[in-house]
């Protein structure tokens, strides 16, 4: 075959996976983008034309007020800047960091438009949030206890954002997480390489100093937490769930144990303390168009991987990745080849994989159809990354309205289920981004301080009783009770 990457293997051929393939892993993950200076943050923000009725506020998922932000740096404040920032979007650090700004506000930048240079918008967040977490400080100080308690499924980003627009309204918060870690996708899931010395962590213990929430890790819905519990001991429920599912390719040898999952693989990257212990194979293809398909391609080529191939059933312009992202693969040696749909997995007699066969397709009247040839590709590593899905374990018998496999939600983030409110990827139409995510958890909390603000008084400990005994025979004392959970919860804010 003429593809370099593809050859005949044989069954008695062993897939080539090992440790230690490169010399040396110091900054093997350096910062993608590394920070701006004062200087650099100074020139920069000179660059804007403070716009009105900016169109990269426009499209920031968010809202910020982009302009106001930058002039605010332009004028040597950028402890203002930061708070301009995180009054909208409390998780402004990683979202500076992990966002697409190249298709959301630097594509609407004016600049982009009449020079194809627009304004560095996510350097100069980063700029101004880093400076203010560096300080120390928080920016925002919590209201009055209003005895009001809410329970959050979830710590990542919506989950994160909502609780922590709650306390500031001076509600008690308590997270249940699954995970050992808070952080949701942020601290399992984002590329080691754009979110570098451990910045989830930080800025999860940055969003608690807000104080009145709690974290309980190792909580997962349905197993060790229950969906009518947390509804009977609380005030309110905000299912911030993610994606725990993982969508499978459905062709034969699909289990074989070096057929990995590269959103699982991407947590387990994240979280290792020595990277050259982990086994990297020499000829990987990875399956999928998104940004988790680039981001797994770029990390295991960082890793010593010596043919990484990513590839993606539809053309490049059908790719959820965008032409950054799929240029950056490229330039860190990832071959990208479209229109080919997964066939086969081949396995040797070890029941390993070690190669893939693809048929090759075309777009015919819209439709994605074979064209009859096929292309096999050698694969020492197999990693899937066509998307996930939402584990429904712990909704049971609710009778929570679904639509297209996600929670559906109302303008304000509403299941149908009374007192239950839902946001980020779990949620139906979602756009499956961390921003988009803070949006959701922010918009919740407005519509449940709302709510919760018209409830009667709570009866002390409800709550505690509720969980403890953990059986759909508990007396209903009182729907609305507080929760009170002393020994994780985080330090008081202090005011900027």
């Amino acid at each position: 075959m003429s593809d370099q990457h593809s050859h005949d293997r044989h069954n008695n051929t062993a897939a080539d996976i090992r440790p230690n393939r490169l010399d040396n892993y110091q900054d093997v993950f350096a910062d993608l983008h590394p920070p701006l200076d004062k200087h650099e943050a100074l020139v920069e923000a000179d660059r804007c034309y403070f716009c009105y009725d900016a169109p990269c506020m426009t499209a920031c998922p968010t809202h910020i007020d982009i302009p106001q932000f930058i002039r605010q740096i332009a004028g040597g404040n950028p402890q203002g800047a930061a708070r301009t920032i995180l009054s909208e979007n409390i998780l402004g650090g990683m979202c500076a960091r992990v966002c697409p700004t190249e298709t959301l506000c630097e594509e609407a930048c004016v600049r982009e438009a009449a020079e194809g240079k627009p304004v560095r918008i996510g350097l100069l967040q980063r700029h101004a949030t880093d400076h203010l977490m560096e300080s120390g400080v928080h920016p925002f100080t919590r209201a009055p206890v209003t005895g009001k308690s809410v329970a959050v499924v979830g710590a990542g980003p919506a989950g994160l954002a909502c609780a922590h627009a709650l306390a500031r309204e001076g509600h008690t918060v308590t997270i249940f997480e699954a995970r050992p870690k808070g952080g949701g996708l942020n601290e399992y899931g984002i590329a080691s390489y754009k979110s570098v010395d451990n910045f989830a962590a930080r800025e999860l213990e940055f969003i608690l100093k807000i104080g009145g929430i709690t974290i309980e890790t190792g909580k997962a819905l349905g197993k060790d937490i229950q969906l009518d519990a947390l509804r009977s001991g609380y005030d309110a429920v905000f299912l911030g769930l993610g994606l725990g599912g993982t969508n499978r390719l459905h062709i034969a040898g699909e289990d074989a144990e070096n057929v990995l999952d590269a959103v699982r693989t991407i947590a387990e990257l994240r979280q290792s303390s020595d990277l050259s212990r982990l086994n990297i194979g020499k000829n990987i293809v990875v399956i999928g168009g998104g940004m988790t398909a680039i981001d797994i391609a770029i990390q295991i080529k960082r890793l010593g991987a010596e043919n990484v191939t990513l590839a993606y059933r539809r053309d490049r312009e059908h790719m959820n990745a965008s032409l950054y992202e799929q240029q950056l693969a490229q330039t860190e040696g990832v071959v990208i080849r479209d229109c080919l749909q997964p066939e086969e997995i081949l396995l040797n007699d070890q029941g390993q994989a070690i190669a893939i066969r693809f048929a090759q397709t075309e777009q015919r009247e819209g439709k994605l159809v074979a064209t009859g040839a096929t292309l096999t590709l050698a694969a020492d590593q197999i990693y899937k990354a066509i998307g996930q899905k939402l584990d429904g374990q712990g909704l049971g018998a609710s009778g929570m309205e679904m639509s297209g496999g996600r929670i559906k939600v109302d303008t304000e983030n509403r299941t149908s289920v009374k007192g239950i409110w839902a946001g980020g990827d779990c949620v139906a139409g979602g756009q499956d981004l961390t921003v988009a995510s803070v949006q959701d958890g922010k918009i919740a909390a407005q519509s449940i301080h709302q709510h919760l603000m018209q409830l009667p008084e709570a009866v002390s400990g409800f709550a505690e009783a509720v969980l403890a005994a953990n059986r759909k025979d508990l007396p209903s004392l009182h729907p609305h009770a507080p929760s009170v959970h002393n020994h994780t919860t985080s330090s008081s804010a202090k005011d900027h």
